[in-house]
């Protein structure tokens, strides 16, 4: 069974390495590039999801799929329109729909940052805004209850931007797991890496 974890907009592949390093059996996992596997095509989330699809299904087994923010939005989604694909899903710090007054916020200070704080994101400089102006719709309120594969919700104390969504996702998914990692933010895989893959290992097992 091969196992995805699929970084946020703010960070790489590399974010995962620390998690991956106390992941039992990690020779199955696969840690996607987000920007390498949209092959050149501007980062519209119509393009990433895309491209996201097409990865997943060139994997001939079904998959585990954990993302956080971003990757946990592409996780989601994918489990959504190809539920039979799916054998386990693994959100982390993951937004039900888009907080717009958030995207627009974030968007005002993106615009003042200089282009070279944008090489440690999944993005450069213009493709975030694209990404973050064509994802302001997304909402998945209404879908979430259509998810049957085994689902385990995890969420920062101190991630005040989803932890709402959180105990969303938890109360209109049938049979999922919600965990609430205290005195962490919203990069659980880079802040608590130990504690997230304790709930990682024993949910997989």
């Amino acid at each position: 069974m091969k196992k995805i974890l699929i970084h946020g907009s703010g960070h790489k592949a590399t974010s995962w390495d620390k998690t991956i390093e106390y992941i039992k059996n990690n020779n199955d996992i696969l840690c996607p590039e987000l920007s390498s596997i949209l092959d050149g095509k501007v980062a519209s989330y119509d393009n990433l999801y895309s491209s996201f699809v097409k990865y997943c299904n060139n994997i001939d087994k079904k998959i585990d799929l954990c993302g956080l923010s971003l990757g946990g939005i592409l996780a989601l989604n994918y489990s959504l329109d190809f539920p039979n694909k799916v054998n386990s899903l693994i959100l982390i710090g993951t937004p039900h729909k888009v907080p717009k007054f958030m995207f627009s916020i974030q968007n005002v200070i993106f615009k003042f940052l200089p282009k070279s704080l944008f090489e440690t994101m999944a993005f450069n400089k213009k493709n975030t805004f694209i990404l973050g102006n064509s994802m302001k719709k997304l909402d998945f309120s209404n879908k979430v209850s259509k998810i049957k594969c085994p689902t385990l919700i995890i969420c920062g104390e101190k991630d005040n931007t989803n932890i709402k969504s959180a105990y969303y996702l938890s109360e209109n998914i049938k049979d999922s797991k919600l965990e609430i990692v205290k005195n962490t933010g919203h990069i659980i895989n880079e802040e608590n890496p130990k504690e997230l893959v304790v709930l990682i290992n024993n949910f997989w097992q």
